[in-house]
């Protein structure tokens, strides 16, 4: 064995190092604060969501069981990044074993992979709904609403599951420092001390045949139903149809502006600052979660009706 490989084996850490907020250290108790809140309303805002439509039978229809996949996708999502996120803030834990931190990123992409297959469904539900409405009933009947469920789950397990295969088999002995308080495939694979043209390849692939496919077709989804309402000779039933989409846009704008944003950062502005980075982190993983219920239950009174039944009564 050469001095220089000794040297790299004794440099090979065990463990990355996650990263709060760069230069406000002194301040992470009192930012731990509003993250707590954020979490909080995160995690409480779906589980009524899904509550409310579990238990109220008349709410038993497409486009509220997409609403509860997409809530539980959020609740998932949530849960992925709390621990790593407050364990920062609060404690200054900023340690975490590889297999933790692959393990993390899996869950945190799977996730991200299933609420862009389930805001394409939900595209796909209002496109029926306001370019087919005679067969609505019969085109999104609750088998075919399981059957998109699982099709969505799969894609995304099947996408992300070689991902912590592939970093696993690198050494990591340079930097150890990531740029987020939790793990994503992007940064981790830029720390090994090895050739990652595979995994920089294949994440190009899972992000083209996901989120670009998706987002694709749901802007399709939507030239059809703008082609569809501005053929209804009513006014009113032009803003009618087009107030029922209200909430599903604000949604896609909250997931995809962030995600997209974060992965041309990654990719291709190295000179970007390390506070742009962590500011578009947390809106990417933070924000559609908390901001998804209080957009629904908002605008779709039947939600809105139920949840105000719930904490007034």
């Amino acid at each position: 064995m050469t001095l220089g490989s000794l040297e790299n084996s004794s440099n090979i850490s065990s463990t990355f190092l996650l990263s709060g907020i760069p230069g406000l250290e002194h301040m992470y108790t009192w930012i731990s604060i509003p993250l707590c809140f954020i979490y909080l309303v995160s995690i409480l805002g779906n589980c009524t969501i899904i509550f409310i439509i579990k238990t109220e039978p008349s709410l038993h229809e497409p486009m509220y069981l997409f609403l509860s996949m997409l809530a539980l996708t959020d609740l998932g999502l949530s849960l992925c990044t709390l621990p790593t996120v407050l364990g920062i803030f609060w404690i200054g834990a900023r340690d975490i074993d590889h297999d933790a931190c692959f393990a993390q990123l899996f869950f945190i992409h799977c996730f991200s992979f299933l609420e862009s297959s389930v805001l394409l469904s939900m595209a796909f539900d209002r496109f029926v709904a306001i370019c087919r409405p005679l067969h609505y009933a019969s085109i999104l009947t609750n088998t075919i609403i399981g059957r998109i469920g699982l099709a969505s789950l799969g894609r995304s397990v099947a996408l992300i599951f070689p991902l912590p295969f592939m970093l696993k088999r690198f050494p990591y002995c340079g930097s150890r420092v990531l740029s987020h308080s939790y793990c994503l495939h992007q940064e981790v694979m830029t720390l090994a001390c090895a050739d990652i043209k595979a995994n920089s390849i294949y994440g190009m692939f899972v992000i083209v045949s996901t989120v670009g496919i998706d987002s694709l077709l749901i802007l399709f989804s939507y030239a059809l139903i703008l082609r569809t309402v501005l053929s209804t000779a009513s006014k009113a039933e032009r803003l009618k149809a087009l107030n029922t989409c209200v909430s599903h846009i604000c949604a896609v704008l909250l997931f995809y502006t962030p995600m997209i944003g974060l992965s041309i950062i990654h990719r291709f502005g190295k000179q970007t600052p390390h506070l742009v980075q962590v500011i578009m982190g947390f809106l990417y993983l933070l924000f559609p979660p908390l901001m998804n219920p209080i957009i629904y239950s908002a605008k779709t009174k039947q939600i809105r009706d139920r949840v105000t039944h719930a904490f007034c009564y």
